[in-house]
């Protein structure tokens, strides 16, 4: 079961009527319990980004998800294109967590 993932992209899907989403669980990188829903990453194609810099798409994304950033998430690696943007686009992967501690 993954009901933070899934209230994620039924909320994406809602919001932008993307061309391509993808969410990924990346919690099980970071220093949290098994099982936990609180990192993701996010790519997402949509028309609703043509002509918007990518600080606008975030803030975006980020008013479609306010519910979920207001309880179980506690991070979001966003990777957001207009169509014409996502040819050939390479989504860079996930940096290791470098734990609480920084090192």
């Amino acid at each position: 079961m993954t009901p933070v993932q899934d209230s994620i992209e039924k909320a994406l899907q809602a919001e932008f009527s993307p061309q391509v989403l993808t969410v990924v669980n990346e919690s099980h990188m970071h220093s949290v319990p098994p099982n936990s829903e609180t990192h993701f990453k996010i790519t997402l194609v949509s028309e609703a980004f043509v002509g918007k810099r990518q600080v606008q798409r975030h803030q975006a994304v980020y008013g479609a998800l306010r519910e979920q950033m207001a309880g179980p998430v506690h991070a979001l690696a966003l990777h957001t294109y207009a169509p014409e943007e996502w040819q050939g686009a390479q989504v860079p992967d996930s940096p290791n967590c470098l734990g609480g501690g920084g090192k």
